[in-house]
């Protein structure tokens, strides 16, 4: 006899998150995976907020959104960053 097998709750895990935050960076958590981004390597957060880095949105699957600061990474350019070099600082 099988048991009765359902699915209980909801899933309550976000696709990505910031898990943590330093003077060089912060790591994100998304695809399973952590990722560090570095103020070197994504200058653009360096200058922002606690609050502002922690308001990410997940666009899509690998795709994600920091609103307040009208940023958009992918997770190939988050995981590689050094393929995508900077155009202008």
């Amino acid at each position: 006899m099988r048991p009765n097998l359902q699915k209980r709750g909801k899933n309550i895990s976000k696709a990505v998150e910031v898990v943590n935050l330093s003077p060089f960076g912060f790591w994100i958590y998304a695809d399973n995976r952590e990722f560090f981004l570095s103020f070197e390597k994504f200058p653009w957060f360096r200058q922002a907020t606690i609050q502002q880095i922690c308001n990410i949105v997940c666009e899509h699957k690998d795709h994600f959104h920091w609103p307040e600061l009208d940023i958009d990474l992918d997770l190939d350019r988050i995981a590689n960053p050094d393929r995508y070099p900077l155009v202008s600082k």
